[in-house]
């Protein structure tokens, strides 16, 4: 990916957004890696100069770098204003937007960057921005010759880098996956910055649309090996975990089946089917989540409910999203297990006549998902844009980040940086 052209590497957008601050303090620390060999020029971009200034002067107080804001370029660029977009795009090789709701801000910074020449990564988990992007751009994109990579942080990269790792680790063809997600906290709990919960919000009241994209684009299912994959019920047991599971409401899903579906279409790799849930503890937090979940389904199905949802987070999600996000202790406490439990069939076994044979367990291990994990993942993932091209698809497009990532170094950066994937157990039955 040609670098010289261009005065920044990477430009973080948004960087003074709750999440973006998090992004550019990685991009920062990242910048000083004793390992890395290169330069890495990189700026902030947003509408308020004096608000990125205080993001890095707040990242050079944390990393120990007094002369940090001297170092980092700052571009004042604003969603309403296209043309800004394009002098941004302009700058970059890589853009990392942290600028969500992404199904009512993403779009322009896609046009700008694909328009420009410039490559763009966004960590969004709304499956309706990220399937639309698909179907207006992928071929723009590829004529172009930049890479859209949508939903590079916690939502999807663990889900769907972790289903390519199974299927790597597994000494025959890998034919379905369960996934479950298990948040850890320490004593203060969890809270999470109402930026997501808005994104919820509007994503669950808008089911029709996206039903309605699908149809439309009229894709045959991605074939399946083996048995079908069971759906389990909306509360179940998972006996490996000892603890009571959901279904994971969030992008992995509809992410994971795109790259299981790119590479079986383009890389001739065998599907794997996926299911995707989050364990909840005991019994009585189950009863406590129905009844949340219930609230939420019905309040988000009408405007004014939306309305109400959005200007009182803390209230409806039982205290777990607020207006100020976590505090430093929170994040500091808190962590995430993905466990990935795998079928599928030693090689020569026809799996057309016979039940799958193997089993297979891993796990992605980290910090805490939104504001660490999130960052780590997205500025690992632009890195591996500039530096692992020739592993990359040969033309560009609109991609997920295991169609993208699926041949290169990621999974090992990750693994450097705190993300780990690890095989917990394989075996034959």
């Amino acid at each position: 990916m040609a670098t010289e052209q261009r005065p920044f590497h990477l430009v973080v957008f948004g960087a003074s957004g709750f999440t973006g601050q998090f992004v550019a303090e990685e991009v920062a620390r990242e910048q000083v890696d004793p390992q890395r060999s290169s330069r890495l020029p990189w700026a902030v971009a947003g509408r308020c100069r004096e608000k990125l200034q205080r993001v890095l002067e707040r990242a050079a107080l944390k990393l120990g770098r007094p002369t940090l804001p001297s170092e980092v370029g700052i571009i004042i660029c604003d969603i309403a204003n296209p043309a800004s977009l394009d002098e941004m795009a302009k700058q970059a090789t890589v853009v990392l937007n942290c600028v969500g709701p992404y199904r009512f801000y993403g779009e322009p910074v896609v046009k700008a960057c694909i328009e420009n020449g410039t490559s763009c990564i966004d960590i969004s988990g709304e499956p309706q921005f990220l399937e639309l992007m698909y179907w207006k751009y992928h071929e723009k994109a590829a004529e172009k010759g930049v890479y859209i990579i949508g939903s590079s942080g916690f939502d999807s990269i663990p889900a769907d880098l972790g289903v390519l790792y199974t299927r790597n680790k597994m000494n025959g063809t890998l034919t379905t996956v369960e996934s479950f997600l298990t948040i850890h906290s320490g004593s203060e709990g969890l809270c999470i910055h109402d930026g997501t919960w808005k994104s919820a919000v509007y994503g669950f009241g808008d089911q029709d649309n996206l039903r309605k994209l699908r149809n439309e684009s009229k894709v045959k299912p991605v074939p399946f090996v083996g048995p079908k994959l069971k759906i389990r019920w909306p509360i179940s047991y998972c006996r490996e975990l000892s603890n009571y599971a959901i279904p994971f409401l969030g992008a992995d899903v509809s992410v994971v089946k795109r790259t299981q579906r790119y590479l079986h279409e383009n890389l001739e790799e065998s599907p794997v089917q996926y299911a995707a849930y989050v364990t909840v503890g005991g019994i009585t937090s189950v009863i406590k989540l129905m009844f949340a979940g219930l609230f939420f389904l019905f309040f988000a199905r009408f405007g004014i409910g939306r309305q109400l949802l959005i200007r009182f987070p803390w209230l409806f999600s039982f205290g777990y999203f607020s207006k100020q996000g976590p505090t430093q202790k929170q994040i500091d406490a808190s962590s995430f297990t993905m466990t990935f439990f795998g079928q599928g069939y030693s090689q020569g076994l026809a799996t057309d006549k016979n039940k799958p044979n193997i089993r297979i367990c891993t796990q992605v291990k980290g910090p805490e998902a939104g504001y660490v994990a999130t960052p780590i993942a997205m500025v690992q993932a632009a890195l591996t844009l500039l530096n692992d091209t020739s592993d990359l698809p040969k033309t560009g497009g609109v991609f997920t980040p295991g169609a993208a990532f699926s041949r290169t170094k990621l999974i090992d950066r990750l693994n450097h940086r705190g993300i780990e994937f690890s095989i917990i157990s394989s075996s034959e039955v």
